[in-house]
């Protein structure tokens, strides 16, 4: 690593693709060999001008994954059980094909915050029965609200813990901009290739619990926690 840094990262990006933005950011993760996972918008996936699914071209290991339909409000707020189902399942038949060997899902959060609003009983009895695994995150930069400073910020967080999983955001905000420095100056990316040990994406204490419990409610917001399910307690 450069400057002595040692990150442990696992890099995903959200709210994609965008053909003005994707295909760069594709362009510097197979440079620099780091592989990761794109949550992408079944409604962008539909969209006749949009980049094609990242999982297209970028190197093998990494793959799109569920990200909802519409992006519009946490599924956890919504009361329609039918909406619920649409916002997942048909995104996960957008990627198709593409889609990441685990079936990753991550639910919208509404600015980066994590608790129950993020999914619905509706919700988890979907994921349950598509054995889908639910995939949260503990590092947000905030990237589409500074696009110049979120490298910055990112550093902290990763310096922050003994292993983190950041999510950045490929959208046309300008802050992509920065990956490539992020990548070569600030060494954020230079760790980010997924861990086999950990299934390249937390398995959250949530999607655990929704796989063997027969209850149909969301477990408390204390058990949201990515790094506790990471090293299997």
């Amino acid at each position: 690593m450069s400057g002595g840094l040692d990150l442990d990262v696992t890099l995903t990006f959200d709210n994609g693709p965008e053909p003005a933005v994707t295909p760069r950011v594709l362009d510097i993760l197979e440079g620099a060999g780091i592989k990761t996972t794109f949550f992408v918008l079944g409604s962008k996936l539909a969209d006749p001008g949009a980049a094609p699914s990242p999982s297209a071209r970028t190197p093998r290991g990494t793959g799109s994954a569920n990200h909802t339909w519409t992006h519009s409000q946490p599924l956890g707020r919504i009361g329609d059980a039918a909406r619920v189902l649409a916002e997942i399942v048909d995104t996960e038949s957008a990627i198709d094909e593409l889609a990441h060997p685990d079936h990753l899902f991550r639910p919208f959060g509404g600015g980066g915050e994590i608790g129950r609003h993020l999914l619905s009983p509706a919700a988890v009895d979907v994921l349950r029965k598509e054995k889908m695994t639910c995939v949260l995150w503990n590092a947000i930069p905030r990237d589409w609200e500074d696009p110049r400073g979120w490298a910055e910020v990112a550093l902290a967080q990763c310096l922050d813990q003994p292993w983190t999983l950041l999510v950045l955001h490929d959208l046309p905000t300008g802050a992509m901009g920065r990956l490539k420095i992020s990548s070569t100056a600030c060494s954020i990316t230079a760790g980010a290739s997924a861990r086999t040990s950990r299934r390249s994406a937390c398995r959250s204490a949530a999607a655990r619990w929704w796989r063997t419990s027969p209850a149909t409610s969301p477990p408390d917001a204390r058990d949201w926690s990515p790094t506790r399910c990471a090293r299997g307690s």
